[in-house]
């Protein structure tokens, strides 16, 4: 699967990956429904560091169509309550 952090690139991410970022996708979907911006915006954070630790980079040079497009940690709690519902980014 072919992941983009918008503004900061794409990686490759392995099915194993997927599965993890898929529950940490599902938990910001309800923090997001809660309103609980301190925790989203903890969780974001870690969905980020996540693709960036265990995925690997593609140069910015391939191009390639992104499976999953992921918001920019600085994202607000009104622009997320956009993206994150639902089954989330990461379906199921």
């Amino acid at each position: 699967m072919i992941i983009r952090i918008m503004g900061e690139g794409q990686y490759r991410a392995p099915e194993a990956l997927c599965d993890e970022l898929n529950q940490i996708d599902n938990r910001i979907v309800v923090l997001v429904e809660e309103g609980k911006v301190e925790e989203f915006r903890s969780e974001l954070a870690r969905l980020i560091s996540k693709i960036k630790e265990k995925g690997e980079p593609i140069e910015a040079e391939e191009l390639l169509k992104s499976d999953i497009i992921v918001p920019p940690e600085d994202l607000s709690l009104e622009e997320a309550k956009d993206v994150f519902k639902g089954a989330g980014i990461f379906e199921d």
